[in-house]
Protein backbone atom coordinates (compact mmCIF):
# COMPACT_ATOMS: atom_id res chain seq x y z
CA UNK A 1 0.00 0.00 0.00
CA UNK A 2 1.06 3.59 -0.60
CA UNK A 3 1.55 5.36 2.72
CA UNK A 4 1.45 9.14 3.16
CA UNK A 5 3.28 9.94 6.37
CA UNK A 6 2.23 12.63 8.86
CA UNK A 7 4.97 14.90 7.47
CA UNK A 8 3.74 14.42 3.87
CA UNK A 9 6.37 11.98 2.60
CA UNK A 10 5.20 9.03 0.49
CA UNK A 11 6.44 5.44 0.53
CA UNK A 12 5.21 1.95 -0.21
CA UNK A 13 4.83 -0.41 2.77
CA UNK A 14 2.89 -3.56 3.63
CA UNK A 15 -0.28 -2.96 5.66
CA UNK A 16 1.00 -4.49 8.91
CA UNK A 17 4.16 -2.30 8.87
CA UNK A 18 2.11 0.85 8.22
CA UNK A 19 -0.21 -0.02 11.09
CA UNK A 20 2.73 -0.66 13.43
CA UNK A 21 4.32 2.66 12.39
CA UNK A 22 1.06 4.52 13.13
CA UNK A 23 0.73 2.86 16.54
CA UNK A 24 4.33 3.74 17.43
CA UNK A 25 3.63 7.42 16.75
CA UNK A 26 0.31 7.36 18.62
CA UNK A 27 -1.66 8.26 15.46
CA UNK A 28 -4.28 6.57 13.30
CA UNK A 29 -3.93 4.81 9.94
CA UNK A 30 -6.73 6.03 7.65
CA UNK A 31 -7.47 4.56 4.24
CA UNK A 32 -7.87 7.57 1.92
CA UNK A 33 -8.34 5.95 -1.50
CA UNK A 34 -9.35 2.28 -1.23
CA UNK A 35 -10.01 1.85 -4.96
CA UNK A 36 -6.57 3.12 -6.05
CA UNK A 37 -3.90 0.64 -7.08
CA UNK A 38 -2.12 0.34 -4.67
CA UNK A 39 -4.56 1.55 -1.96
CA UNK A 40 -3.56 4.87 -0.38
CA UNK A 41 -3.41 5.23 3.41
CA UNK A 42 -2.46 8.17 5.56
CA UNK A 43 -1.07 8.47 9.10
CA UNK A 44 -2.88 11.23 10.99
CA UNK A 45 -4.76 12.10 14.17
CA UNK A 46 -8.29 11.15 13.11
CA UNK A 47 -10.06 13.13 15.86
CA UNK A 48 -8.19 16.30 14.93
CA UNK A 49 -8.88 15.64 11.23
CA UNK A 50 -12.65 15.30 11.82
CA UNK A 51 -12.66 18.46 13.97
CA UNK A 52 -10.91 20.48 11.25
CA UNK A 53 -13.32 19.14 8.59
CA UNK A 54 -16.33 20.16 10.69
CA UNK A 55 -14.77 23.59 11.29
CA UNK A 56 -14.27 24.11 7.54
CA UNK A 57 -17.90 23.17 6.88
CA UNK A 58 -19.14 25.59 9.56
CA UNK A 59 -17.04 28.38 8.07
CA UNK A 60 -18.36 27.63 4.59
CA UNK A 61 -21.98 27.75 5.82
CA UNK A 62 -21.35 30.95 7.76
CA UNK A 63 -21.19 33.02 4.58
CA UNK A 64 -24.29 31.50 2.98
CA UNK A 65 -27.70 33.07 3.43
CA UNK A 66 -30.63 30.71 3.73
CA UNK A 67 -33.72 31.95 1.93
CA UNK A 68 -36.49 31.70 4.50
CA UNK A 69 -40.08 31.03 3.53
CA UNK A 70 -42.29 33.80 4.92
CA UNK A 71 -46.09 33.91 4.78
CA UNK A 72 -48.50 36.80 4.25
CA UNK A 73 -52.21 36.04 4.67
CA UNK A 74 -55.19 37.68 3.05
CA UNK A 75 -58.94 37.15 3.41
CA UNK A 76 -61.41 37.30 0.53
CA UNK A 77 -63.23 40.36 1.96
CA UNK A 78 -60.12 42.57 2.16
CA UNK A 79 -60.18 46.26 1.26
CA UNK A 80 -57.99 47.86 -1.40
CA UNK A 81 -55.90 49.83 1.10
CA UNK A 82 -55.16 46.68 3.09
CA UNK A 83 -54.12 44.92 -0.13
CA UNK A 84 -51.68 47.75 -0.88
CA UNK A 85 -50.20 47.64 2.64
CA UNK A 86 -49.69 43.86 2.52
CA UNK A 87 -48.28 44.15 -1.01
CA UNK A 88 -45.59 46.48 0.36
CA UNK A 89 -44.86 43.94 3.12
CA UNK A 90 -44.40 41.23 0.48
CA UNK A 91 -42.10 43.55 -1.53
CA UNK A 92 -39.97 44.13 1.57
CA UNK A 93 -39.67 40.40 2.25
CA UNK A 94 -38.72 39.73 -1.37
CA UNK A 95 -36.14 42.55 -1.27
CA UNK A 96 -34.60 40.84 1.75
CA UNK A 97 -34.08 37.70 -0.34
CA UNK A 98 -36.84 35.60 1.24
CA UNK A 99 -39.42 33.52 -0.57
CA UNK A 100 -43.01 34.44 0.25
CA UNK A 101 -46.06 32.23 0.57
CA UNK A 102 -49.10 34.38 -0.17
CA UNK A 103 -52.27 32.80 1.24
CA UNK A 104 -55.97 33.56 1.14
CA UNK A 105 -57.81 32.11 4.13
CA UNK A 106 -61.44 31.17 3.57
CA UNK A 107 -63.85 31.03 6.51
CA UNK A 108 -67.31 29.52 6.57
CA UNK A 109 -69.23 29.88 3.33
CA UNK A 110 -66.45 31.91 1.70
CA UNK A 111 -64.92 28.62 0.54
CA UNK A 112 -67.72 28.22 -2.00
CA UNK A 113 -66.19 31.11 -4.01
CA UNK A 114 -62.52 30.19 -4.59
CA UNK A 115 -62.46 32.37 -7.71
CA UNK A 116 -62.36 35.46 -5.44
CA UNK A 117 -59.16 34.20 -3.82
CA UNK A 118 -57.65 33.26 -7.18
CA UNK A 119 -58.34 36.76 -8.59
CA UNK A 120 -56.82 38.32 -5.47
CA UNK A 121 -53.63 36.25 -5.73
CA UNK A 122 -53.27 36.78 -9.47
CA UNK A 123 -53.75 40.54 -8.96
CA UNK A 124 -50.99 40.59 -6.36
CA UNK A 125 -48.63 38.64 -8.62
CA UNK A 126 -49.39 41.07 -11.48
CA UNK A 127 -48.55 44.05 -9.24
CA UNK A 128 -45.28 42.40 -8.13
CA UNK A 129 -44.16 41.12 -11.54
CA UNK A 130 -41.10 43.43 -11.51
CA UNK A 131 -39.73 42.13 -8.19
CA UNK A 132 -41.09 38.57 -7.98
CA UNK A 133 -41.51 35.44 -10.01
CA UNK A 134 -44.31 32.99 -9.33
CA UNK A 135 -42.80 29.69 -8.23
CA UNK A 136 -46.15 27.96 -7.79
CA UNK A 137 -49.47 29.11 -9.18
CA UNK A 138 -52.47 29.53 -6.81
CA UNK A 139 -53.80 26.20 -5.57
CA UNK A 140 -56.24 25.12 -2.85
CA UNK A 141 -54.90 23.33 0.22
CA UNK A 142 -57.70 22.77 2.67
CA UNK A 143 -59.30 26.13 3.47
CA UNK A 144 -56.30 28.07 2.16
CA UNK A 145 -55.41 29.07 -1.38
CA UNK A 146 -51.63 29.45 -1.62
CA UNK A 147 -49.22 30.94 -4.11
CA UNK A 148 -45.43 30.96 -3.76
CA UNK A 149 -43.31 33.94 -4.87
CA UNK A 150 -39.52 34.17 -5.14
CA UNK A 151 -37.35 37.25 -5.67
CA UNK A 152 -36.25 37.97 -9.22
CA UNK A 153 -32.60 36.98 -9.56
CA UNK A 154 -30.28 39.94 -9.92
CA UNK A 155 -29.18 40.43 -13.50
CA UNK A 156 -25.49 40.29 -14.11
CA UNK A 157 -24.20 43.09 -16.21
CA UNK A 158 -22.99 41.84 -19.57
CA UNK A 159 -19.28 42.01 -20.16
CA UNK A 160 -18.30 44.82 -22.46
CA UNK A 161 -16.35 43.46 -25.39
CA UNK A 162 -13.59 45.71 -26.61
CA UNK A 163 -12.89 45.44 -30.30
CA UNK A 164 -9.50 44.14 -31.29
CA UNK A 165 -7.01 46.47 -32.85
CA UNK A 166 -6.60 45.84 -36.57
CA UNK A 167 -3.54 43.88 -37.54
CA UNK A 168 -0.78 45.92 -39.11
CA UNK A 169 -0.35 45.27 -42.79
CA UNK A 170 2.61 42.99 -43.17
CA UNK A 171 4.81 44.03 -46.04
CA UNK A 172 7.00 41.01 -45.52
CA UNK A 173 6.57 37.70 -47.25
CA UNK A 174 2.98 36.40 -47.20
CA UNK A 175 2.29 33.65 -44.68
CA UNK A 176 0.14 31.41 -46.92
CA UNK A 177 0.33 30.22 -50.50
CA UNK A 178 -2.99 31.88 -51.36
CA UNK A 179 -1.79 35.23 -50.01
CA UNK A 180 1.40 34.86 -52.09
CA UNK A 181 -0.68 34.19 -55.20
CA UNK A 182 -2.83 37.28 -54.60
CA UNK A 183 0.24 39.42 -54.00
CA UNK A 184 1.84 38.19 -57.19
CA UNK A 185 -1.36 38.88 -59.15
CA UNK A 186 -1.49 42.47 -57.83
CA UNK A 187 2.09 43.18 -58.94
CA UNK A 188 1.38 42.07 -62.46
CA UNK A 189 3.39 39.83 -64.78
CA UNK A 190 7.11 39.47 -64.21
CA UNK A 191 9.27 41.49 -66.66
CA UNK A 192 11.05 39.53 -69.40
CA UNK A 193 14.79 39.28 -69.05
Amino acid sequence: MLLIDDDGSKRTLPAFEALALARDRGLDLVEVAPTAVPPVCRILDYGKFKYEQAKKERDAHKHQKQAALREVRFKPKIGQHDIDVKKRVVEGLLAGGDKVKVSVMFRGREITHPEIGRELLLGISAKLKDVAIVERQPSMEGRFMNMYLAPVPAKQEPKVKTPRAPRPAAEAAPDTAIAAAFQAAEQGPAPDE
